[in-house]
């Protein structure tokens, strides 16, 4: 049976001005996928990066942004045996969560913790998943070590803090602008740094005598290289993101994106034997594709019994658009949620 739903559609990429609120039917779930009524949703910055043709993974023509949501289970397939109508469930999807309602593989909806809040569960996957892969499964973060967390007060920065001081690391958290110092000191950073135009400078005075073991880099540029030259040896550079390829406009400035790009920092394959260091790198579309991990690391994360996440903004579905806005200028802290009412 198809249901009429509403969503953020692109027409194409390219042009935040070209997303589009439309009323549009949703076929009946395959066999194995069951159906979200969605009631939150989250922002990333790989919905910004979709949007305007800039993420590799982008789907070609027209299609619906967004990879997080929570909702309830309201019709299942005949081959979905994990999940029942009424099900509250909080997932990640390879792209068109930007929705009322979401046709998705049964693998890809996880049960929503029986204290959290729909906009708590819509906060979590994504910066969770990014997180605990990049500190423990490329990074290899053990106890007593230092590493450095860029976007400290973003969403996958607060929560690899937590998960971090779990382990017992050092943390220090890297911010654009001293508004954030204070979410920065209640989250339990060990230290951080309000990045300048002397980075390199700022990141010596802060490590003092400690060695830097791990480095969650999302910025790019020269923030990237410093943290490249002041690793210590067996030290691990884990790369998932380049903001200072986003300027808050609504279509790329190619120019200046050539310029970016040509100017990339450039790391000598040789040069990590002789300095004993690493550089590692992934996106999260590729964890999709590999369920089963997925859920090993949902159980590892279930484990470690975080608090519940931290959300800043919250917007409406009808203010989607100026939610996106708020998100690209850098100002936001902690999560951003879009809630869907009834």
């Amino acid at each position: 049976m198809n249901t009429t739903r509403h969503a953020y559609r692109m027409p194409k990429a390219g042009n935040l001005r070209h997303l589009q609120k439309v009323e549009e039917a949703l076929p009946a779930p395959h066999p194995h996928e069951v159906r979200i009524a969605v009631k939150a949703i989250g922002l990333n910055f790989a919905d910004i990066f979709a949007i305007l043709g800039l993420y590799s993974a982008t789907p070609k023509g027209s299609f619906v942004p967004g990879l997080e949501y929570a909702g309830i289970v309201i019709q299942v397939g005949a081959e979905v045996s994990n999940l029942k109508v009424g099900d509250k469930v909080m997932g990640v999807t390879r792209f068109g969560g930007y929705t009322t309602h979401l046709n998705i593989d049964q693998r890809y909806a996880v049960p929503l913790p029986q204290d959290w809040s729909f906009a708590q569960g819509a906060a979590f996957p994504v910066q969770a998943l990014t997180a605990y892969y990049a500190l423990f499964n490329l990074g290899e973060l053990e106890a007593g070590e230092t590493v450095l967390i860029h976007s400290a007060a973003g969403g996958v920065g607060l929560l690899a803090n937590r998960m971090a001081k779990k382990k017992g690391a050092y943390t220090i958290g890297s911010i654009g602008s001293e508004k954030k110092i204070a979410l920065l000191k209640q989250e339990g950073y060990d230290d951080y740094i309000v990045r300048g135009k002397h980075f390199g400078q700022q990141l010596k005075e802060t490590l003092k005598d400690r060695k830097l073991d791990l480095v969650l880099e999302c910025i790019g540029g020269n923030v990237l290289m410093e943290g490249w030259k002041q690793l210590a040896p067996q030290g691990r550079l884990v790369v998932y993101g380049s903001a200072r390829y986003g300027d808050g406009k609504d279509k790329p400035n190619f120019l200046r994106l050539l310029w970016l790009f040509l100017t990339r920092p450039k790391i000598d394959p040789q040069a990590t034997i002789q300095e004993n260091k690493a550089v590692l790198g992934f996106n999260l579309i590729w964890l999709y594709e590999k369920a089963e991990l997925m859920h090993q690391i949902f159980d590892k994360i279930k484990a470690l019994q975080l608090p519940v996440p931290y959300i800043g903004h919250t917007f409406s579905f009808e203010e989607l658009p100026q939610a996106l806005k708020l998100f690209q200028s850098g100002q936001t802290v902690g999560k951003v949620i879009v809630e869907i009412k009834d």
